[in-house]
This record gives structure tokens, sequence and C-alpha cells, in this order.
């Protein structure tokens, strides 16, 4: 029976609860017809990578900006598909929107793990002279937002201001179209179609913001609950996590229009009033003007450079 040890032991040592949990939202997406099939597969494997940190920050965070990100797209889907040729009306999330939308949050989930879990997956991996910058830590008895570990501080808050800023991403542009009044153009302050990239609105602004700080509020109890060292200080642990998850949301916000109204093209047809995606081939006799932007990057492309941006100007200011 001792041959078998070595084995059982890795057995009980598999984050079982992680890969369930994230297979069983995954296929949950699938079926509410929230993901593609190639998105399931990406969200199944970035959420099983994050919710198996034993910090459990980024897991936590993770199901949050899914599960309200899914209800904003579930409930701007129908006056979205009026406003956008080519939009998919059930609101699917492909492998890559998935990938841009978790990619800075996921590496940062790995590098706590692989600095701060000894004999983690990932401290086998990476390169040694990455590890040997960490060292083991007792979350009952430090706090990993303490900045006598600057390098979990800093992780933790990179992905504070990604979330923030995808969330708030989502929401703004899900909900931002409700918005009673014509958005306008963040670089020429003129009134634009709703759906425009760079566009903003007083109702797209709000919820970014909001957004952010959910995500802060998110993180704030996690820390709380899991963490005997940060209930020490239950008020500052709060207001610190929601304060920069608010600025993430409106920092990302404004980035992401910066980027949207300049190096993104926004076309639109006057036969169909409709905005055109990136990748909506129009009719030959639709008349098409470029409202604004060049034709330089894609929308997921933007999502993955603003949020990781965010992540890094949210992390290195909080630090």
């Amino acid at each position: 029976m001792d041959g078998f040890r070595p084995s059982l032991d890795v057995v009980r040592e598999f984050p079982i609860i992680p890969l369930g949990l994230s297979v069983f939202l995954s296929a949950h997406g699938w079926r509410r017809r929230s993901l593609s099939p190639s998105g399931a597969i990406c969200a199944a494997v970035f959420a099983f990578v994050m919710m198996a940190v034993p910090l459990r920050v980024f897991g936590v965070s993770c199901i949050v900006f899914y599960l309200l990100g899914s209800r904003a797209t579930k409930v701007g889907k129908k006056l979205k598909s009026e406003l956008e040729a080519g939009h998919a009306s059930e609101g699917y999330r492909n492998g890559w929107q998935v990938v841009s939308n978790a990619f800075s949050a996921f590496i940062a989930s790995i590098l706590w793990s692989a600095l701060f879990v000894p004999q983690s997956f990932w401290s086998k991996v990476l390169p040694q002279n990455i590890v040997s910058r960490g060292s083991p830590m007792n979350i009952d008895q430090q706090c990993p937002l303490s900045l006598t570990f600057p390098y979990s501080r800093f992780l933790i808050l990179a992905a504070v201001g990604h979330f923030a800023c995808c969330l708030g991403d989502t929401l703004a542009s899900e909900l931002g179209i409700l918005s009673p009044t014509r958005p306008i153009l963040i670089t020429t302050l003129r009134p634009v179609p709703p759906g425009t990239n760079g566009a903003m609105s007083l109702v797209g602004t709000a919820v970014s913001f909001l957004g952010g700080a959910v995500i802060g509020l998110s993180f704030a109890v996690t820390l709380f609950v899991q963490s005997s060292a940060c209930r020490a200080h239950p008020w500052s642990l709060l207001s610190e996590m929601c304060g920069w998850g608010f600025a993430g949301g409106g920092i990302g916000s404004l980035l992401d229009s910066l980027m949207g109204a300049t190096i993104q093209r926004t076309r639109y047809s006057k036969s169909s009033r409709k905005i055109l995606q990136d990748d909506t081939v129009a009719n030959a006799e639709d008349e098409v003007t470029v409202v604004s932007g060049f034709n330089i990057l894609t929308n997921g492309q933007i999502n993955l450079i603003s949020s990781a941006l965010t992540a890094i100007l949210v992390a290195g200011l909080a630090s």
C-alpha cells in the first residue's frame, strides 16, 4: 500500500473544487449562450488557474466579473443588435474575447502562486530568478496587501486594476447605450451614433466607475474573510480596495475610449443606420462612412492593451 501514497497525495492536493467550479461556470455560460464553444474552453482554463491559487481574490474576482458581465450583456443585447450590424444577438463571447478580458489577472495569479506558495506548480515551472523574489506567506499572520510584501501587493492591485477596467468597459459598452442622450466622441466632444468606439455617455461613464468599485469590494470582502491579518483594519481595507477599484474603472474607461476613438476604426451604414463591427462586410449598395479612428487595432486587442495598462498603472500608483 505504501507505493500508492504519492499518487494519493497528488489526488488530495489537486484543486478539485476549482476544477469543478470552473467547468460548471463555463458549461453554464455555453448553455446560456453567453460563451461560444471556444470561449467556454478558454474560460474554463483561465478560471481554473485563477481559482486554484490559494489566495482566493483572483478566483472570486473572476467569478464576479463573469456573472456581472454576462448579466449586463444579456440586458443590453437586444438594443445593441438594433444599433450595431453584425452584433451577435445571442451575446456570445469567443475565445479571443475571453483571453483579452482575463490575461493580465491570469498572469498576476500565476506569479503570485509562484512567488508565495512553496512547491506550487508554477514555482517549479517558472525560472528560479523569478521565484526567488518571493517568500512563503502565512496569510493569517501577514496581510497579502502589506507593504512588507511589495510583490504580493503589486500583483493583487494589478488584478484589481485589470478586472476593474474589464468590468467597467463591459458595463459601459452594454449599458451605456441605455443613456437617454447621444454619446460624445472623447477626442472631439461631438455627438456620435450610439455604439461608436471611443464614445462616452453619462450612463456609460457612471457604470464604469461603479463596476470598478464593485470589483474592489469583492477583493476587500475576500481578503477580509480569508486573512485574519487583513481583518485587523477592516475599514482601511475596504476604502483602499474600493478606491483603487473605482479609479481602475475610470482609468480603464478613459484608456479604452482614447484608443477606440483613434486607433480603432468605426464605420456607420447610412442605409441600415447601424454601426458596423470590425469584421462586418458591408454590402455593395450600402453607403458607409468612417465615423472615427484608423483601422489599426480590433476591439479585442484594445481590451487587452487597456486592461494591461490599467493593471500596471493601478498597481504602480498604489504600491
